[in-house]
């Protein structure tokens, strides 16, 4: 039996085995897409925001990360569902970007209204992402000035990346990699091919003494870089720089997974807090699931990985669709309860499932 197959037997839904040999990839993907809607629609009806409830925080990261998922899982199922929602949160925006001009939190949202455009083709919503950018490039801080912390690799280039591919205006890219590899360059640890949250983390080390490399913070900068990627034309001279770093994290990553498919708060140092986190896993099992389909990582080294870490976070959603073991907003490894949750732990849910439906249907 192809080892594939094989390994989606294994795969959990809900913690139950509901692959049978001899189901169809249609009743598989179903069983994915279901799982996916449930999440999806437990969010919405139970949205969670920044820990501020002021109307600037509506259009910030945390809901925008979530709504990236939305708009990820919308492109491969094709359920208005998704569509409609995503639609209603940017309509409810009114297409703005977030207060602080140079902060990258305040650009994700950016990402979503661009992945909604090609619908409407409303150049008029896109004003927003582009008289921030533009003021930005007009005035440009160092990449680890603005983006000093490794989360804001998810946030702000992204939103850049598909910017400058929706105008075709190529001083958006060309902004996107001064900044990017000014950053990479501060926050990557070489000797361990990881990503430091930010210059705080230096030197620290784990009560085990380990260096401290947030799994979370590592989840964003590698989710990062598949929209980054996938918004850089061929001819783009820095476009094989961003593949080799993926894959060089992609790496260490799968390294680090626990036997159980899931990914630690803290790295280096499972011990520290043993328990599981699903936002983190989630991004890097997005990531990894992405890189197998784009041919980038070798199937026959990531498959196993990949799958049980989709295992693994189903089995944290909840019966009612909620995802449990979300380690809170933070900026470092912190212990972690199968009923925290948070918007970002569904948003990274619905990436990593939209991947695995590809990943599946591609090996039919």
């Amino acid at each position: 039996m192809h080892k594939l197959f094989t390994l989606i037997l294994l795969v959990l839904i809900g913690g139950q085995n509901v692959y049978a040999q001899g189901r169809s990839i249609k009743a598989q993907t179903k069983e994915i897409e279901t799982q996916m809607l449930k999440v999806a629609k437990y969010q919405l009806t139970n949205p969670t925001h920044h820990r501020s409830q002021n109307r600037d925080f509506l259009n910030g990261w945390v809901p925008a990360s979530f709504y990236i998922g939305v708009m990820a899982a919308y492109e491969v199922t094709h359920d208005d569902f998704y569509f409609s929602s995503a639609s209603k949160w940017a309509e409810s925006n009114k297409y703005a970007m977030g207060p602080r001009l140079r902060h990258a939190d305040d650009h994700a949202c950016g990402s979503v209204y661009l992945s909604l455009h090609p619908s409407s083709k409303n150049d008029k919503r896109l004003k927003a992402i582009r008289d921030v950018y533009d003021q930005l490039i007009a005035s440009p801080e160092p990449g680890r000035a603005d983006w000093w912390w490794c989360d804001a690799l998810f946030m702000s280039p992204p939103t850049l990346a598909q910017l400058g591919t929706v105008t075709g205006n190529k001083k958006y890219h060309k902004y996107l990699h001064q900044m990017y590899w000014d950053t990479a360059e501060h926050l990557f640890d070489k000797d361990e091919a990881l990503f430091y949250r930010d210059q705080r983390y230096f030197y620290r080390r784990s009560l085990n003494g380990k260096k401290v490399f947030w799994s979370r913070g590592n989840g964003w900068v590698i989710a990062g870089l598949p929209r980054i990627i996938d918004n850089l034309p061929e001819k783009d001279k820095q476009r094989e720089s961003y593949i080799e770093l993926f894959k060089t994290l992609a790496a260490s990553l799968r390294e680090l997974q626990g036997a159980d498919g899931f990914w630690r708060s803290s790295l280096l140092d499972p011990d520290e807090y043993p328990n599981p986190e699903s936002s983190g896993s989630g991004f890097i099992t997005y990531a990894l699931t992405w890189g197998v389909n784009q041919g980038y990582l070798e199937k026959d080294k990531y498959e196993e990985a990949v799958l049980n870490a989709w295992s693994a976070l189903n089995g944290a959603v909840h019966k009612d669709g909620k995802i449990g073991w979300v380690q809170d907003i933070g900026m470092d490894p912190r212990n972690v309860s199968f009923n925290d949750t948070h918007a970002y732990g569904a948003g990274a849910f619905l990436l990593a499932g939209s991947e695995i439906l590809k990943f599946i249907e591609n090996g039919e």
